[in-house]
């Protein structure tokens, strides 16, 4: 069947060679469809040169203090005028800079030493702790008995000596670690090259660069402002930096890399998506910049990552302070972006920047990690999304998950606030906590989805892994939510006739499995869970769990046991059921006494967000188990397509509630699990070879599982160095039928790219794809 071309609409290029993409063409081939709607192609382009310091100073008499930064073209060089010959012609010249070279190249020495070299600009971009190189060219040859140079750099609104946003950099003779000094090491004539050096603590951040020169006592100071600034980040490079990490390949992997993977789905269904960070894309490193400015933390407290990091977590969601990112779970996208639909940060920061810091809509957990995953690795933070499947909610800081019934063994809605989530994605940041006790310092955990507020603002972390796994939940920063999240034990409470509530049952292995993360160097998915919490059921796991119990609001919960002889466990067949099947589980309810049992099974299946949050009931029954002793019954549970079909949100997520009691014992049987219905991948396909320069194209297959229409489908397609991200309008797709997309594009950047594509419509979500592709030079 012939294709159809269609318009497409998207974004500017942002690729490391701004400029050399080609007009996107697609070609699309739709099976059992006669037509598809078209959309006109457009794109925006968006520059903001950002820079704190260019205010008008104002007077002032104090050394400490420079109100504000006034950058004015520096004088013309005084002419000498003639006198008895060329030496005595020199020594009376006022010693003035004519120009200043930062020598910001990409390819020059500074970037490539400062391993920033990826990134976009045409500003110095460097790292804390390490010396950097500047050109000085002089309106004549500088003599080091009489001349007097300095270097000033401010950086905030209001710089200031005592709080290291005005910097006074010396000329010195021999350079020292951990301070700011300048060390002329080449002169030609009328230039000399500096050697600068800067203290591992010193501020990160936009600095603006003045030259101040002199040649005696009573002349008057000639200064000089440069026409480009400094751009300062943190240095995991450097051993003096408290984000040091000594490891490269971890330094490759958690800085420079620009691309990673995201996990979502359930504990046995584990999905992941390609995520471009793009940390180094044009207009990124302005848009971190800018949000760290829109944040009003004080430019003074920049050189702390834990203030750094906090601050960061706070102004990725939208809440409080018009963050990046507006949070969404309600299923109605209609005026934004569905999350599901995003693959790349880029596009949000750029937005963000653009609008001058008008939030972008919508996120969910994993994009708000995304994103704060390329901010702190932008600013020189080592940083990775880590998922956490079964991640409780615990809203009333018991350190508990808590589950509520009544007399009758129902669920009392108004008090289970409490909740676990299918899968909760956040970040983990590497740093030293000199603000910790010894031993604390390493992964942090930082969570910039909204879930509850810290000191008022809804941030959360950093707070020390270790700590974590220990119990240790009085050490700041949110440890109590975050060991929550991961090892809480699920309790259930009957109310009694006089309205008081006791717990029935315990599960001591309900939250916090597969804590997930992408592998270094590979894009093999790493388990962490080890260095969440202790093996479970371990002696040291339960010492952790009781530890942090005191420290919440029923320290007490661990009091008295719950004997038990019959245990309920849901089980799944290999990958689990598949979207547009029925879904097929089975329960297992064993007798491990020497007594028959006999007890009814109340099952209940509702259609759940990946928070957690249930929507509504699709399926009750009863079932009716008689064991004799020591024995096993699997019972075969099935929920018909028909029954889901109409009724699926985003994450096409389900939890299942099983609840009873044996009838000789009187124990209570709960038990909850989640599972998804399996969506199936995009299929990219490269076809040809891959160079700089010359067009290829990539075939992007979808089968539609449904035996429904799928209404309104669009397709984002995304890849760095290949494509620029934009949209395809595809429009209705029959069920079961196949859809055929063509991508024609140039590649702009050589070596292992990855071109991303996804699908976003009402009824199906989490669909995407990923193909590898090397790109050579011709």
């Amino acid at each position: 069947m012939p294709g159809e071309r269609l318009a497409v609409r998207g974004t500017s290029e942002v690729g490391r060679f701004p400029g050399a993409a080609p007009p996107i063409r697609v070609e699309l081939t739709i099976h059992n469809e006669e037509e598809k709607k078209q959309e006109e192609g457009g794109c925006r382009r968006w520059f903001r040169k950002m820079c704190p310091c260019c205010c008008k100073r104002q007077n002032s008499t104090s050394n400490d203090v420079t109100d504000k930064v006034e950058y004015v073209k520096p004088p013309e060089p005084a002419k000498p005028k003639p006198e008895n010959g060329e030496a005595k012609e020199i020594e009376g010249i006022k010693l003035s800079v004519c120009s200043v070279d930062l020598l910001s190249s990409k390819m020059g020495q500074n970037r490539q030493e400062h391993h920033t070299d990826l990134y976009h600009g045409d500003e110095l971009i460097i790292r804390r702790g390490q010396t950097f190189q500047i050109e000085l060219e002089l309106n004549r040859p500088f003599n080091a008995d009489s001349d007097k140079l300095h270097l000033d750099l401010r950086t905030g609104p209001l710089p200031m000596v005592s709080k290291g946003t005005h910097v006074i950099v010396p000329l010195v003779d021999h350079l020292d670690d951990e301070r700011w000094e300048a060390k002329i090491v080449e002169k030609n004539v009328n230039k000399i090259k500096l050697s600068v050096n800067s203290p591992a603590s010193a501020v990160i951040g936009l600095y603006g660069v003045t030259v101040t020169t002199s040649s005696s006592k009573d002349e008057a100071a000639t200064t000089h402002n440069s026409s480009k600034n400094i751009v300062m980040l943190f240095n995991p490079w450097c051993e003096e930096d408290v984000v040091f990490l000594d490891d490269e390949e971890e330094r490759k992997e958690y800085v420079l890399n620009d691309i990673g993977r995201i996990y979502y789905g359930t504990e046995k269904q584990i999905g992941a998506r390609t995520w471009n960070f793009g940390q180094f894309h044009e207009g990124i490193l302005e848009a971190c910049l800018f949000i760290l400015e829109k944040s009003d933390m004080p430019p003074s407290g920049r050189g702390d990552p834990v203030n750094v990091v906090r601050v960061i977590s706070a102004m990725i969601n939208a809440q409080d302070d018009f963050g990046v990112l507006v949070g969404n779970w309600s299923g109605d996208y209609s005026d934004g972006v569905s999350p599901s639909a995003w693959s790349s940060s880029v596009e949000i920061l750029r937005k963000y920047l653009s609008s001058n810091g008008t939030p972008v809509s919508y996120g969910q957990c994993w994009v708000f990690s995304g994103i704060t995953t390329t901010v702190l690795r932008c600013l020189g933070i080592p940083a990775r999304s880590v998922t956490n499947f079964q991640s409780a909610h615990d809203t009333d800081v018991s350190l508990t998950t808590d589950v509520y019934f009544d007399e009758n063994m129902k669920l009392i809605d108004y008090l289970n606030s409490d909740s676990v989530w299918n899968f909760h994605v956040w970040n983990d940041c590497w740093m030293a906590r000199p603000d910790l006790p010894p031993g604390h310092g390493g992964w942090q955990a930082v969570d910039s989805t909204p879930q509850e507020t810290s000191q008022g603002t809804f941030r959360c972390g950093p707070a020390s892994v270790n700590a974590i796994r220990s119990g240790q939940v009085y050490l700041k920063h949110d440890t109590p939510f975050v060991f929550a999240e991961v090892n809480s034990d699920k309790i259930y409470w009957q109310r009694k006739l006089d309205g008081t509530f006791r717990q029935i049952q315990s599960e001591k292995k309900a939250v916090g499995h597969c804590i997930s993360t992408k592998a270094v160097g590979s894009d093999e998915r790493a388990d962490i869970t080890h260095l969440y919490k202790h093996q479970e059921g371990s002696e040291e796991e339960r010492i952790a769990v009781e530890t942090a119990s005191r420290y919440g609001s029923k320290p007490d919960v661990y009091s008295s046991a719950v004997a038990e002889d019959v245990s309920v466990e849901v089980k799944m067949e290999g990958e689990g059921p598949r979207m547009g099947a029925d879904a097929q589980l089975s329960i297992l309810v064993k007798n491990l006494s020497s007594q028959p049992r006999r007890t009814t099974l109340h099952s209940q299946v509702a259609v759940m967000y990946y928070t957690g949050v249930l929507k509504g009931t699709i399926k009750k029954e009863q079932m009716h188990v008689e064991l004799l002793p020591n024995e096993e019954k699997t019972i075969e549970w099935v929920l018909p397509y028909q029954q889901y079909q109409n009724q699926l949100v985003d994450q096409a997520a389900l939890m299942l509630t099983l609840s009873g009691r044996v009838n000789e014992t009187q124990q209570v049987l709960a038990n909850q699990t989640s599972f998804r219905l399996r969506t199936p991948d995009l299929n990219i396909t490269p076809l040809g070879d891959a160079f700089v320069g010359k067009e290829m194209a990539a075939k992007i297959t979808f089968t539609n599982p449904l035996p429904r229409m799928l209404k309104g489908v669009v397709f984002r397609v995304e890849g760095l160095g290949l494509q620029k991200g934009h949209e395809v309008v595809v429009g209705d797709v029959g069920g079961h039928s196949t859809v055929t997309l063509t991508e024609h594009f140039i590649p702009t950047q050589p070596g292992p790219r990855k071109l991303v594509a996804s699908l976003d419509c009402k009824q199906l979500t989490q669909v995407h794809g990923v193909a590898d592709i090397v790109v050579l030079e011709q």
